[in-house]
């Protein structure tokens, strides 16, 4: 789900997960409410900054002249200066309006290439470059830039001349005039382009390859796809054109690819392309793959492309239980990340990368979709319980969720709060998931609540009213200082402040002290606020959209913010509809977020238009790994009901049960996936828990010799791998075999002698508990002639035991240092 907001329009995140959002702060010199930005070389003194109140500002600041801002954790902390790509702040995700603005994507990692620029912005940057050549416009950019030498890109529309220098290009987008022209860096000027889609050429128009060193570059099907849509799909839209041809051979010569027809027709001809040119399947010509193949795209308007886009996302999805089974080997690791992959991302996709040459593309896909969250992985294990896999109690000694104030000192002991497991991660996950972006009504469960009383019941009415009227908040705890100085972040400092200044016996549990600190640093733009009406009532709820400010004209309760009210009720309405516990005497505290029931607080915002799972909302996987060596009655629990597809939440046997820990209701989503794998070799499929074998759709995996070679070095696999096979299934069973995967990384006789050493005949040995002799008679060891993988040798009887003590002859065992393969010989 995402994370923005109105008032949040940039959030980062760091290796774990944890969101970061940049944090305004009052001005007192002008009033202002504003970002905090550090320039290059500029010290850490507040006077050295640079202020501004425009989010494109700092998000241009931030993400493409990677300066320092400040920030803070959405759950709370402190604030400092960071700094997107350096150890913290590793992705962002950004208002697609300013996305827009910036000529960048919505959503990026810093590990990969520096975010594209779109085709508008480049070809925009032409015209301004072609009007300057001219009359002179915009000198102020492009006459810093000397005469072009090595580096040009070919325009995407038909112009007289279409080739321009990457440099001035890239620096009229970006607004800089210092940069460098090639590919080194993926900040280069080149590199941007490329990336973007645009073929970087010599000053003749003849295409220039991209260096095979430089890993930040895209390749293959990910460059194709962008050429041909900047280059084809695009340049037809903009003449009005209803549909468009490509080529194969055309749009390799544009980009200057040999022999690389079959990855062309398959990167025109897929899901993918689809889904980014935003056109439906195309028709194609035959011979395919060919040069001479030409694929044919409908170009709809944006009604009719809506439609489609409505017909598809209104369609059921039907939850899929899936446990993938077999020996070990046989390839469940990859096909479970193939079917997350499909199950995440549809047919189409999948088909495009499955197949031994689309491995890593495939792994790339679905790590994306791992960090993204659409994706979580578990193993089950014989101490895996109900409180690691769906909730449990776990000791804490007070942490940001947790009530204020008091959690501002230190405490002693612990208490038990109930702490989610992944099960019900990503159920509520999938379950709030918008791929709309949000553009359905929902709070932003990521943001923190605070309870506000404005004034006294009965007694201080006025002033109730007087915040609800014009969006204010206001307390008069903290007397009259002015909070707003930068350097009030910090309790210690409020603390020290208050002390100097009016109470030098004050403590760190005086109100004015902490309630200052909640309403003046904890509280951020973006949380919400509900405004009680004694210890049991509410009578509205609001979203910050104001840093604190100080009114010294004030009649009374100075220190103030601003709040846009999403719901206000004069009669109010119960707390306990959505928060269990009552109301403390504090004017301001965050509430304990563990506890707070978002459905039932959304329910009283919007009332009957209270958004539901949104139909658009994309799919998400939960992997199981050894699904078959945990208690399944003890990790499910009473929950193993709800995975049946016809009792998710939205079916027409729709159930929720109360979980034991928390007291929240809790379903499961329908498009919330489980894939579960089973090692056939450690547990019998005829051993599972019979619920689960219910609800669940089975899919056996066995060995594939036909993947293996006839000829490594002399050696026929598919023959080795069979006869082997054959041999542990008549000596003990099927479930036994060895999985082809442990040999397909093989080169050389010396790997296939490495795997047979240091992995198969070790699990022959645990198949057969030790018993050497069956082990030898799987790997053909006849005792006649030279043995081939195992030698034994007669153990000498001790000359202290009789001879009767013995039932029958001893033998050594032992592996031989060369193998002879010769029963495998091509």
């Amino acid at each position: 789900m995402s994370l923005l907001t109105t008032t949040r329009r940039l959030v980062f995140f760091d290796t774990t997960g944890a969101a970061y959002q940049p944090v305004r702060h009052g001005d007192r010199a002008s009033g202002r409410s504003v970002f905090k930005i550090k320039p290059k070389g500029a010290s850490n003194r507040a006077d050295d900054a640079v202020h501004t109140e425009d989010w494109l500002e700092l998000a241009r600041a931030m993400l493409i002249e990677q300066l320092p801002a400040r920030c803070k954790a959405l759950t709370g902390g402190t604030v400092n200066y960071l700094r997107y790509g350096a150890e913290k702040l590793k992705s962002y995700e950004l208002d697609p309006e300013l996305a827009n603005a910036l000529s960048i994507p919505a959503k990026g990692n810093a590990s990969d290439a520096t975010a594209s620029i779109s085709r508008a912005a480049v070809e925009a940057a032409i015209d301004a470059f072609v009007r300057n050549q001219q009359d002179g416009d915009h000198a102020g950019v492009f006459d810093h830039f000397g005469n072009p030498r090595d580096y040009w890109v070919r325009s995407s529309r038909n112009r007289d001349n279409r080739v321009y220098p990457t440099k001035p290009i890239v620096g009229f987008i970006l607004n800089k005039t210092e940069l460098n022209g090639g590919w080194g860096q993926k900040s280069d000027a080149a590199a941007r382009l490329h990336n973007a889609g645009f073929i970087i050429v010599g000053e003749d128009d003849a295409p220039v390859a991209p260096p095979e060193k430089y890993d930040h570059l895209i390749r293959d099907a990910d460059r194709i796809r962008l050429c041909a849509l900047n280059y084809f799909i695009e340049a037809a839209r903009e003449q009005g054109k209803a549909q468009v041809a490509i080529r194969a051979g055309d749009l390799a010569t544009a980009m200057g690819l040999q022999d690389a027809f079959p990855n062309i027709c398959q990167a025109l001809g897929g899901e993918k392309f689809q889904q980014l040119a935003e056109v439906p399947p195309p028709t194609h010509t035959e011979p395919n793959p060919s040069s001479s193949t030409t694929f044919t795209y409908r170009l709809a308007g944006q009604a009719e492309a809506d439609s489609m886009t409505n017909e598809t996302t209104a369609t059921p999805r039907t939850a899929t239980n899936l446990i993938l089974y077999g020996p070990p080997g046989t390839g469940k690791t990859y096909r479970t990340a193939w079917e997350a992959v499909r199950l995440c991302l549809g047919e189409q996709v999948a088909a495009d990368l499955d197949g031994k040459d689309q491995r890593d593309a495939l792994m790339a896909e679905y790590r994306r979709l791992v960090s993204e969250g659409r994706i979580e992985f578990a193993t089950f294990h014989q101490s895996m319980s109900y409180e690691e896999f769906v909730e449990g109690l776990r000791p804490s000694t007070g942490d940001d969720a947790e009530e204020g104030p008091e959690d501002l000192a230190t405490s002693t002991g612990f208490r038990l709060k109930p702490h989610d497991g992944v099960f019900k991660r990503i159920s509520e996950r999938a379950r709030l998931d918008q791929a709309d972006n949000g553009s359905s009504a929902r709070l932003d469960r990521s943001a923190r609540i605070f309870k506000v009383a404005l004034g006294r019941r009965q007694v201080e009415d006025d002033r109730i009213r007087h915040g609800l009227d014009h969006g204010l908040i206001h307390v008069g705890w903290g007397g009259d200082i002015d909070w707003a100085a930068e350097r009030f972040d910090d309790f210690n400092e409020i603390y020290s402040e208050w002390r100097s200044k009016k109470d030098a016996e004050a403590t760190g549990h005086d109100g004015n002290i902490v309630i200052t600190y909640s309403f003046r640093a904890d509280m951020q733009v973006g949380d919400y606020v509900v405004v009680s009406d004694g210890r049991d009532r509410i009578q509205a709820v609001g979203r910050v959209s104001g840093e604190y400010y100080y009114d010294s004209g004030a009649e009374y309760h100075p220190h103030r913010r601003q709040v846009e009210w999403l719901w206000r009720d004069d009669n109010g309405t119960e707390r306990s509809r959505f928060y269990p516990n009552g109301f403390r005497r504090h004017s301001v505290y965050k509430l304990n977020q563990t506890i707070i029931d978002w459905d039932a607080l959304e329910a009283i915002i919007f009332g009957d238009t209270a958004p539901r799972a949104s139909r658009s909302a994309r799919d998400h996987v939960l992997i199981i790994d050894e699904i078959n060596r945990a208690n399944i009655s003890k990790v499910f629990g009473e929950l193993i009901t709800l995975l049946e597809p016809d009792k998710r939440l939205g079916m027409e046997n729709e159930i929720r049960l109360v979980l034991p820990y928390s007291k929240k209701p809790f379903g499961v989503p329908a498009n919330l996936h489980i894939i579960g794998t089973m090692n056939t070799a450690d547990r019998s499929i005829a051993l599972l828990d019979t619920a689960l074998r219910r609800r669940f759709t089975f899919r056996e995996l066995m060995p594939d010799p036909s993947v293996l070679s006839t000829n490594i070095d002399g050696i026929n696999l598919r023959a080795l791998l069979t006869t082997i096979n054959d041999r542990i299934e008549y000596l003990f069973d099927r479930e036994h075999q060895i999985g082809h995967a442990y040999f397909t990384g093989c080169k050389t006789r010396s790997d296939v002698a490495e795997v047979m050493r240091y992995k198969v005949i070790p699990l022959l040995a645990e198949y057969f508990y030790e018993d050497w002799s069956k082990v030898a008679i799987v790997l053909g060891e006849t005792g006649k002639g030279e043995a081939r993988f195992i030698v034994s040798e007669p153990l000498k009887r001790p000359d202290s035991m009789a001879e009767d003590d013995f039932s029958g002859e001893r033998l050594r065992w032992r592996v031989k240092d060369q193998f002879d393969f010769s029963e495998f010989e091509v």
